[in-house]
C-alpha cells in the first residue's frame, strides 16, 4: 500500500502596515509647526509694522512710510509713564507679597506631615480654580466695609490673595527637592528653623522662586479686570486699563495703539532677562549632597 501525501497548512503571514516614511513625518510637522507659527507671528507684525505706520489700519500691511510720530505722541507722563508706573507697583507688590506668603506657606507644607495636610493642600488646589469674576460681588461689598475701594494698596492684597493657591503648589514642589538632610545638618550646627529656610533652602530654590515671580507678576501685569472694578481714579490706572484711552467716539488710533503695546511689553522682556541672569545657574543640589 503507498502511503497519501498529506497536505501540510501553512500558516499565513500577518499582514503588514506600511509605516509612513520619515520625510513625509518631517513634512507634515514642519507645516503644522509652520501654521502655528503664522498664527502667532500675524498679531506680532501688525503691532509692529502699525507702530511705525503713519495710516495704520485693523489690517495687516508694510507700511508705505516709516515714522515715529506714534511713539512720540504716546510717550508722555500721563497716557503712558504714570499707567506704566502704576502696572509696576501693583505687579511687584503683588508678586513680592505673594512669593513671601507662599513661601511661609510651603515650608510647613513640605517639611512637616500634619493630619489635615491633604484635605488642606486639595482645599488650596480648590481656591486655584476658582473664577474671580465670582468673587467680584462680595469682595466689592467687603471693600466697601473696610474703605479699600480706589486704593492700590487694596488691589495689591486682592491679587496676591488670588495668586495664593497656585504659588503655594509650585513652591511646595520646588521644596520638595531641595534635600532635607542638608537642613539637618545646619539644625545640628544650631540654626533655627527659619535660619535654615532663609540661608539653606532658599538659596537652593532661586530658579523656583524666580518662576513663581515671574507667573504672578505677567498675571498682574495683564490683568484688566480686577483694576477697572476696584479703582476710580484715573492718576491710579493702570497700563492695562489706560489703553482705553486710545479710543476717541469709536475711532480707534491703531498706531498709537501699536506703539504703546510695545512699550507696555518692554518690562516684562527685561524682566525676564533679569530673572534669567539671577536665577540661571543657582540650582546645583548635586554639589550640595555629598555620598
Amino acid at each position: 500500500m503507498t502511503a497519501t501525501p498529506v497536505a501540510v497548512r501553512r500558516p499565513r503571514r500577518p499582514l503588514s502596515v506600511a509605516a509612513p516614511s520619515p520625510r513625509r513625518t518631517r513634512w507634515l510637522a514642519s507645516t503644522i509647526l509652520a501654521l502655528v507659527g503664522v498664527v502667532f507671528l500675524v498679531p506680532i507684525a501688525w503691532i509692529v509694522f502699525s507702530a511705525i505706520d503713519p495710516a495704520a489700519t485693523v489690517s495687516v500691511s508694510i507700511p508705505s512710510g516709516l515714522t515715529l510720530d506714534n511713539f512720540a505722541e504716546v510717550f508722555t507722563f500721563s497716557q503712558t509713564l504714570r499707567p506704566l508706573w502704576n502696572s509696576a507697583l501693583i505687579s511687584f507688590g503683588t508678586a513680592l507679597l505673594t512669593v513671601v506668603v507662599a513661601v511661609l506657606a510651603a515650608y510647613p507644607l513640605s517639611r512637616f506631615n500634619m493630619r489635615f495636610q491633604r484635605g488642606f493642600l486639595y482645599g488650596v488646589l480648590f481656591g486655584s480654580c476658582l473664577p474671580i469674576t465670582a468673587l467680584m460681588v462680595p469682595v466689592y461689598a467687603m471693600f466697601v466695609q473696610m474703605k479699600l475701594l480706589d486704593s492700590i494698596v487694596g488691589v495689591i492684597l486682592f491679587m496676591a490673595a488670588t495668586s495664593l493657591p497656585m504659588a503655594i503648589w509650585m513652591l511646595k514642589n520646588f521644596m520638595d527637592s531641595v534635600p532635607v538632610s542638608l537642613e539637618e545638618a545646619a539644625w545640628v550646627d544650631g540654626a533655627s528653623a527659619m535660619r535654615a529656610l532663609w540661608q539653606i533652602v532658599l538659596p537652593l530654590m532661586r530658579p523656583g522662586i524666580g518662576v513663581v515671580f515671574i507667573f504672578v507678576f505677567t498675571q498682574a501685569w495683564g490683568n484688566f479686570f480686577v483694576p477697572f472694578v476696584l479703582l476710580f481714579s484715573a492718576e491710579k490706572m493702570p497700563a492695562a486699563v489706560a489703553i482705553f484711552t486710545f479710543g476717541n467716539h469709536g475711532a480707534v488710533a491703531y498706531g498709537q495703539l501699536a506703539a504703546f503695546a510695545m512699550l507696555y511689553s518692554v518690562p516684562i522682556l527685561v524682566l525676564y532677562l533679569v530673572m534669567q541672569r539671577v536665577t540661571g545657574s543657582s540650582f546645583a543640589l548635586a554639589g550640595g549632597v555629598k555620598g
